[in-house]
């Protein structure tokens, strides 16, 4: 019935983890949350035959979130 591939699955499950991240009201939640969602879009980059907009533009949040959340948690 559903003809999907697995790289669609993980491409639409990347997306759901990020829009369900985006609805978080603690910001630790939110970017720990996000960061799995762009780990999933790094992976879904790579399975697209190395999709290099989708890998960069998600490594580099998923920098941004774990340069944060270390420091949040360095600080308390």
């Amino acid at each position: 019935m559903f003809d999907i591939s697995l790289t669609d699955w993980v491409g639409y499950f990347a997306s759901l983890v990020l829009m369900i991240s985006f609805m978080m009201k603690n910001l630790n939640t939110l970017r720990i949350i996000n960061s799995a969602g762009a780990l999933l879009f790094v992976v879904y980059g790579f399975m697209l035959e190395t999709s290099w907009p989708i890998i960069i533009t998600n490594t580099f949040i998923f920098g941004v979130n774990l340069y944060y959340l270390r420091k949040h948690y360095l600080n308390n």
